[in-house]
């Protein structure tokens, strides 16, 4: 297990830089905690992969250092590393029975054998392929190969880090839900330090202790799923992170009010923005009211998932979803207002602070 730092980290492929966009991964400066679950989280061409891969040693950065443990190890190759990588396609010996396939990496470390047997068959249990031991792995499914894969990562327990590279993509879904308790279940007992790449915010959020959000080449927020939902520091992650997304509109400061529209909102604090920024309010759809109060909402559906409902409608001319509880009546001529304990003030797409 170790200690991961990034220490200015960047990187471009195949050109001579000169601009932050030329850089797929833009500077990154980082430390992770030994022993830490992090979830890498953002779209396809954020970034992720090239920094698990950086981590790896199958990318050596442009620009920067990568040390575990205070030990620089940009230049080692992957092996001189001492990590697991599971990657998104299952890698497996089809010839090799399941049990071998996950003994080889000990037996390959001359690990003694009565030691592989325990470390397997642990392993086994754990992936539920215990009744598949013996069998060679040339005839089973997509989703049972990744399971082998995923039990190849972790049978080590010498490794300094675990990396998964959207290791679920070919599972089905009721198994995805298992892996991912079993996964958290063993970090908590093996304090392996683990770094997990997803597009899919349910994954990172059930499986990290701290999430890692990934945008056009950049981290734009590391935090726990409490801090990314209440308090994103950028829009996007309000957008990305929850279902319905965070809303957002255009606004224009005056003193301690937010003009949105027609109307004046009391933001009880004075965000410092500097002249010429963009100003937005973000606000969850959780932290808004429909009642007989507040700015007029237009309401265009109401989408009724059970438990609560999503009203979908237009607030001063911009598209808005707003939670309800099941049971919640709109009135005939609605209104929202906003919890003032949800309301995010941005200046160019950042969180601005909140004083008083």
């Amino acid at each position: 297990m170790a200690r991961i730092n990034l220490d200015h980290i960047r990187h471009a492929y195949g050109i001579r830089p000169t601009a932050p966009q030329d850089y797929a991964l833009r500077e990154v400066h980082h430390e992770w905690a030994d022993g830490g679950a992090y979830a890498l989280l953002g779209p396809s061409g954020c970034g992720k992969t090239t920094l698990l891969n950086i981590i790896s040693g199958l990318v050596r950065p442009s620009e920067g250092h990568i040390l575990f443990d205070g030990q620089d190890v940009t230049h080692l190759p992957t092996e001189a590393r001492n990590i697991a990588q599971v990657f998104q396609f299952p890698v497996v010996y089809d010839t090799m029975t399941v049990y071998d396939n996950l003994a080889f990496p000990l037996r390959n470390r001359g690990v003694p054998e009565d030691l592989v047997a325990t470390r397997v068959k642990n392993i086994l249990e754990m992936l539920e392929l215990s009744d598949r031991a013996d069998k060679k792995a040339r005839g089973l499914t997509a989703d049972q190969k990744q399971k082998i894969s995923l039990g190849r990562g972790l049978v080590r327990s010498d490794v300094n880090a675990i990396l998964f590279d959207e290791p679920l993509t070919v599972i089905d879904p009721h198994l995805k839900w298992v892996l991912r308790s079993q996964l958290k279940s063993l970090h908590r007992h093996s304090r392996f330090t683990m770094v997990y790449v997803t597009h899919d915010q349910t994954e990172a959020l059930t499986f990290a202790d701290k999430v890692v959000v990934m945008y056009e080449g950049q981290i734009v927020q590391i935090g726990t799923p409490e801090e990314l939902f209440e308090k994103p520091k950028h829009t996007f992650v309000g957008y990305f992170i929850g279902s319905p997304g965070m809303n957002v509109f255009p606004i224009a400061l005056e003193g301690r009010k937010a003009r949105l529209g027609d109307a004046a909102i009391d933001l009880g604090f004075a965000p410092k923005v500097a002249a010429g920024q963009k100003t937005e309010l973000g606000i969850r759809p959780e932290f808004m009211e429909i009642g007989k109060k507040g700015l007029p909402v237009s309401i265009r559906k109401v989408e009724d998932i059970g438990r609560q409902k999503i009203v979908r409608g237009d607030v001063a001319g911009q598209a808005v979803s707003i939670v309800m509880k099941e049971g919640a009546e709109i009135p005939s001529e609605p209104r929202v207002s906003f919890q003032g304990k949800g309301i995010n003030i941005y200046a160019d797409s950042w969180r601005v602070g909140q004083e008083a």
